[in-house]
């Protein structure tokens, strides 16, 4: 067997390149990759006894002199010898620990911060309440930071043997002939154990709480749009931040007023009369009070008339839109012959030929 062609390198290799063969290999044969393969597994030791033997400078050097007979011994405990955990801040000295770190990295190992989860409620608003703003308070039901564990999910206590390691700060596990050795989890490489686990919380550092939230609704908020308040979602595991909360503002809809933009439009009843001579009609105002609108006589049904800075106020500069009036010209009720009488006359006075010559263009 010749370690630098199962390697796939020539003689004059350097070390890097050795490293770099031997982690390409490694991914592909590497037994947690081929589960039930055992030629897969016979390979994988091969390469990795290659990878020991010419990593080594002074190995490498018999075994390039002698050959493969000077390097070649009965292994009876698979790879216990070799260290294959990777600590954090020690030397590096190129070992099995430090390759296996690089290759394997996103198999495992302990968890960053993760930030919270975002929270999404819904806040309704009456229709002056959209239009106003102002502060509103919402009940929020979220995941908080457990207060008796500040978030770490382990109460201090007094110092005990880690029953995970029996003390020893190592946990081994075995794959196929290897047994890889790695820092206790539990106890972090330290064999003893001087918390446990925080009751309120079950271990998971977080609690569930309702909160009351203020929220700043902008003046004139339109129904459907989204407020952001930072911070205020689900809180993050292993000291993440926390998320955000979005609130869905709903506005109801109001008898009077429709909404378009930041105009906003009001159907105005006008009698016929009034249509007629001109009048000053009082109308309601979006925010309270009334306003006077002015119908110039002969005003005709569907004509609007616009009230420059009367309509909802923008939610980003608070400049208002304007107030869109549609005229609706309705006919009184005859209820005497007085007034029936009254009407005849009027018709008589004011008799639209105009009417009749437009129908008469078509044959009527």
């Amino acid at each position: 067997m010749d370690f630098y062609v199962l390697l796939g390198l020539d003689r004059g290799a350097s070390p890097d390149d050795v490293k770099r063969a031997y982690k390409r290999l490694a991914r592909r044969f590497h037994p947690d990759v081929n589960p039930g393969d055992d030629v897969a597994a016979v390979r994988f030791r091969e390469i990795a006894r290659a990878y020991e033997i010419l990593s080594d400078p002074e190995r490498r050097q018999r075994y390039d002199v002698v050959g493969f007979e000077a390097e070649v011994a009965p292994q009876t405990a698979g790879f216990e010898g070799f260290d294959f955990s990777a600590t954090v801040h020690a030397v590096s000295q190129g070992t099995f620990g430090d390759l296996f770190a690089e290759v394997f990295r996103d198999q495992g190992g302990s968890r960053g911060p993760e930030r919270g989860a975002d929270l999404h409620i819904t806040l309704a608003l009456a229709f002056e309440e959209a239009l106003a703003g102002g502060e509103r308070q919402v009940a929020v039901t979220r995941h908080d930071s457990c207060a008796r564990c500040a978030g770490t999910g382990h109460a201090p206590a007094a110092a005990t043997t880690c029953p995970n390691c029996a003390g020893q700060g190592v946990a081994r596990t075995a794959r196929g002939h290897m047994v890889f050795a790695r820092p206790c989890d539990r106890c972090r490489g330290t064999g003893r154990l001087s918390s446990q686990t925080c009751q309120p919380c079950g271990g998971l550092g977080l609690v569930a709480r309702t909160d009351a939230v203020a929220v700043a609704v902008p003046a004139g908020i339109a129904d459907g749009s989204r407020i952001r308040v930072a911070g205020r979602g689900n809180a993050g595991r292993f000291g993440g931040p926390y998320g955000d909360l979005y609130v869905t503002v709903r506005v109801q809809a109001h008898q009077l007023f429709t909404r378009e933009g930041n105009d906003l439009h009001l159907v105005v009843p006008v009698a016929v009369h009034e249509a007629a001579l001109g009048a000053r009609i009082p109308i309601p105002l979006p925010g309270g009070g009334t306003t006077k609108l002015r119908v110039p006589p002969g005003t005709q049904t569907g004509q609007r008339f616009r009230l420059r800075g009367r309509g909802a106020p923008s939610p980003r500069d608070r400049q208002p839109g304007d107030l869109v009036a549609e005229v609706r010209v309705t006919l009184p009720r005859v209820l005497d012959e007085r007034s029936k009488e009254l009407l005849r006359q009027f018709g008589e006075v004011n008799a639209r030929e105009d009417v009749r010559e437009h129908f008469s263009r078509f044959g009527a």
